[in-house]
């Protein structure tokens, strides 16, 4: 049986460009929603974004924009719609299983690994589900190395992505850590992708299914309006902590020694402290 040519840059660099860039955006945003988790006194809606922004956007659509520059000897491809909906499932939920494990309390050395297992396993499983959803003409089979080390590669970036969601801060820490995260999912990516083997399958009339194109299009405007959201919503906590904390330096700054002005009745009323009179 003849083994079949695959091409993973149709669109030369195109699209693992935009893939990489795509994963990033959504690490950023998990990461920053993330941060807000942890200072929130309501954290499950945090946490269920960041599990949108970092599955959904930084893993899932990563993987389908990466998989327009993918071809197999012009063999029309085409895919299955629920099982592509249903992998994009799979990698929310897991990561937000992930995260619900490493923010629940418990000692960071068993629940960070433990975490980091199920999500990549589940990052993993969302990949080749997504792969078993495509239709074409082809007998797809996998080399086990490669295969093993994707799914390797894919717990220690799920790891590595919730030890940063854990104890990332800055602006500029989140980035850094963003850089790294979509490094690391586009790498399993393309190491699980170049386990594939591909050869001739039985000859059908008609395959079952929507092209990449009809995949991709409502993808990027349904995945374009959650982020626009999740941007506004992350920008709007950015503005109010910002906020709180320029109220903080400026309390601190009419604060001498512990002694406050008593010229101040609304900082006084809002420190909800007595503060003695300076004297005359």
């Amino acid at each position: 049986m003849r083994v079949l040519h695959i091409e993973h840059f149709n669109n030369g660099w195109m699209n693992p460009v935009l893939a990489f860039g795509l994963s990033f955006i959504g690490s950023v945003l998990g990461l920053r929603c993330a941060v807000h988790a942890k200072t929130s006194s309501t954290p499950l809606g945090w946490l269920i974004a960041a599990a949108v922004a970092l599955g959904g956007a930084a893993i899932w659509v990563m993987h389908f924009t990466a998989m327009l520059g993918f071809s197999v000897d012009r063999v029309p491809i085409r895919y299955d719609v629920p099982l592509t909906l249903l992998s994009a499932v799979i990698a929310i939920v897991v990561v937000l299983i992930g995260l619900t494990i490493v923010t629940g309390g418990g000692n960071e050395r068993v629940t960070l690994p433990f975490g980091g297992a199920i999500t990549g396993l589940g990052v993993a499983a969302m990949h080749y589900l997504g792969m078993w959803a495509m239709r074409a003409q082809i007998v797809v089979e996998y080399d086990p190395a490669l295969a093993a080390l994707s799914l390797v590669i894919a717990v220690v970036a799920a790891t590595a992505a919730l030890w940063f969601m854990l104890h990332v801060r800055g602006l500029l820490m989140t980035i850094s850590a963003a850089l790294v995260m979509g490094i690391a999912v586009c790498g399993m990516h393309y190491t699980a992708m170049a386990a594939m083997r591909v050869h001739h399958g039985a000859a059908t009339t008609e395959v079952d299914g929507v092209t990449p194109v009809q995949l991709l299009l409502p993808l990027i405007a349904t995945v374009s309006l959650v982020i626009a959201g999740l941007v506004i919503v992350v920008g709007l906590a950015e503005l109010e902590v910002a906020g709180e904390n320029r109220s903080a330096s400026e309390l601190l700054l009419r604060t001498e020694g512990g002694v406050m002005s008593s010229t101040d009745p609304a900082t006084l009323a809002d420190s909800g402290k007595q503060w003695p009179r300076l004297p005359n």
